[in-house]
């Protein structure tokens, strides 16, 4: 039959996987780096995926194939969730929440040692594993950081995450849906401010875009600013 459904130019996707998260049917999955549409029966062809990619590497149009198949849709669906909570609720010790608490020190001159003590104040510290009903929520001012910013930016305890709750995450390889899970947090308490620290590589564009719509979707006013990082290390925008 002939109908409408994506095509994926594979040259010219940058591997961000914005169209994973947007695709409500699991019908697109990154494989080495590359987003691939898995089953063309999985593809409903109303294009959600298209205005989240930021290349232009999905098109829409019509062509021979087969029916969109949402049944089978539905159950790849509901794998991919399976999986995912399964991930979240496996009662491993590294997912029980819990505050920290330590003493604070300021770094003298910008010299950093082994002496300086951590700013994390809490742990989980990923965002695929925080329980979004934790109370170290709770009136929290939240820094919602790409995993590669700790690497790349070395004050990152001093200059961001002193004094706020850090969720990190990477959304090109983590296998979840950041703005359904800050949605729920946002939703859940009262949050005094954002802070969104992201590199400048293409993919880090996800942790944005799942903040900015789980502020829509919560329908809360929040203060919000979004930091960018160069793989130099250094802030390029502020």
């Amino acid at each position: 039959m002939k109908r409408k459904i994506i095509t994926i130019n594979e040259e010219l996707c940058n591997g961000c996987g914005l169209c994973v998260n947007a695709c409500h049917e699991g019908a697109i999955a990154l494989i080495d780096g590359k987003a691939h549409l898995i089953s063309e029966s999985y593809c409903d062809g109303l294009g959600d995926c298209l205005p989240e990619c930021p290349s232009g590497a999905i098109t829409l149009g019509e062509k021979e194939t087969v029916a969109y198949d949402e049944e089978a849709a539905k159950i790849h669906m509901n794998k991919l969730k399976s999986k995912s909570e399964n991930t979240l609720a496996c009662g491993c010790p590294g997912t029980h929440a819990k505050v920290i608490k330590k003493e604070q020190c300021e770094p003298s001159q910008n010299q950093f040692n082994d002496n300086m003590p951590s700013q994390l104040g809490q742990w989980p510290c990923q965002l695929k594993l925080v329980p979004p009903s934790a109370p170290y929520l709770d009136n929290a001012h939240l820094l919602i950081a790409a995993d590669c910013t700790a690497f790349a930016y070395a004050n990152i305890h001093q200059k961001f995450m002193k004094n706020k709750i850090t969720l990190i995450g990477c959304p090109k390889l983590d296998d979840i849906d950041y703005s359904e899970k800050l949605t729920s947090i946002l939703s859940q308490h009262e949050i005094k401010s954002i802070t969104i620290l992201r590199m400048e590589v293409p993919c880090c564009g996800g942790i944005v875009n799942a903040a900015k719509n789980a502020l829509i979707n919560s329908g809360k006013m929040i203060p919000w600013n979004v930091i960018t990082i160069s793989t130099e290390g250094d802030i390029i925008e502020e």
